[in-house]
């Protein structure tokens, strides 16, 4: 190619390049809500589901916007498990009173202490529920199930529940783990969905309400520009910690597997600059797991030893040797793939010493029949075809309820 003829198919091409638009900014549903000037809101009373997540695109609390929006009366806060500064890890969370930003205070009912839903008293002179929480993506992530109850309640009030829908954090397409068994009911046990289900909070509630036939007076308010490809740090968006030990997003790709260990005596990093990327315990032979999950040569992750002293929860002030886990290729990794694997070099390994909560387990896996295969000595391959078998099925179910 001549020179001449080459400077200008490059220079042509810069300028393809720069001209190609920068992809839009995610809108979350109350900068939505924002844009549209409240109009979902307008003279009505309304009581406001919410936490430190609830930050509109310029980092302003959905209570500060909606309290200072016109024609909007917010008459009451509801806060989910972790409280509404997203910092406790207590069994339960009281209620209070809340300061408004013109010095009026309202009340603010827990929604994880004595009851887990909005009672008749607490909604009466509302015309409206309003949920804005982010979720993590896992079934047995609480903050989903705050919204199922308290959509229940207000469709047995009479009143409207409004979404203000937020990313699924680990993308919308990935799909991972068994359906809920039917005879499975509990707090982290609440949908007939898989693991990782690859829902938006909105997409949730909109499932919920017809397969439970609630008949609530449901609305969502959606995302703009939000692909389901997506994963949240590709959205512009701030990280909030959604709960105390969800530091970041690797944490949060890996937790759906690695959370189904808290039914089980190890620790899972809690007290650790680690949760959900290392497990961990006193007796653990790490050097001889860590080879074996190392063979298993899974896609999208990396193991190492590596030894902590946890401050909290399992095994807190005793020094654990565990098993390190680092994300390197997150859109292959599949979190339950590394939990049958783990599970299965821990049983092998320590016989003795490994034990899962056989009564617990199933709230965080969804099948009893992984109970089964697991005590039964089931490879990791039988394992992952049971977790496959569910996630195939859900994704043609789902799609009835996709707003993206």
């Amino acid at each position: 190619m001549r020179p001449a003829l080459a400077a200008v198919l490059l220079t042509l091409g810069a300028a393809a390049l720069a001209e190609e638009p920068a992809p839009a900014p995610v809108l979350l549903g109350i900068d939505v809500l924002e844009e549209h000037e409240f109009r979902e809101l307008k003279n009505k009373s309304i009581g406001l589901i919410t936490n430190q997540t609830g930050l509109d695109r310029g980092s302003r609390s959905t209570i500060q916007v909606l309290a200072n929006a016109p024609g909007v009366r917010l008459r009451a806060l509801f806060s989910p498990e972790h409280g509404f500064a997203g910092t406790s890890e207590s069994e339960e969370v009281g209620s209070g009173i809340f300061l408004l930003p013109d010095g009026s205070r309202i009340p603010m009912y827990s929604l994880y202490g004595s009851t887990r839903a909005p009672t008749p008293d607490t909604l009466r002179g509302l015309n409206a529920l309003v949920f804005d929480i982010q979720d993590a993506g896992a079934r047995f992530y609480t903050y989903a199930t705050t919204m199922a109850m308290a959509m229940e309640s207000a469709a047995k009030a009479e009143i409207e529940f409004i979404v203000l829908d937020r990313p699924n954090p680990i993308n919308g397409e990935t799909v991972e783990g068994p359906i809920l068994d039917p005879d499975i009911r509990h707090f982290i046990a609440y949908f007939p969905i898989p693991v990782r289900h690859g829902l938006t909070i909105g997409e949730i509630a909109r499932l919920h309400n017809q397969e439970a036939r609630l008949g609530a007076r449901l609305q969502i308010v959606p995302m703009k520009n939000w692909k389901r490809s997506l994963w949240y740090d590709q959205t512009g968006l701030p990280w909030v910690r959604p709960s105390p030990n969800l530091p970041d997003l690797d944490a949060a790709t890996l937790y759906p597997g690695i959370a189904c260990f808290e039914a089980a005596n190890v620790s899972v990093g809690r007290g650790t600059d680690l949760p959900f990327r290392w497990v961990g315990a006193p007796w653990m032979d790490a050097k001889a797991v860590v080879q074996r999950l190392r063979k298993a040569g899974l896609k999208g992750v990396s193991f190492a030893e590596e030894t902590f002293t946890p401050a909290k929860s399992v095994f807190a002030g005793r020094r654990c040797p565990g098993v390190r886990m680092r994300v390197t290729d997150r859109k292959v990794l599949r979190s339950l793939e590394v939990f049958a694997h783990l599970a299965a070099a821990l049983r092998d390994q320590h016989p003795k010493e490994f034990a899962l909560d056989l009564e617990r387990m199933p709230r965080f896996t969804g099948s009893r029949r992984f109970n089964e295969l697991f005590s039964q000595g089931a490879a990791p391959k039988e394992l992952i075809e049971l977790f496959d078998a569910g996630a195939r099925e859900f994704l043609d179910r789902r799609a009835h309820f996709l707003l993206y």
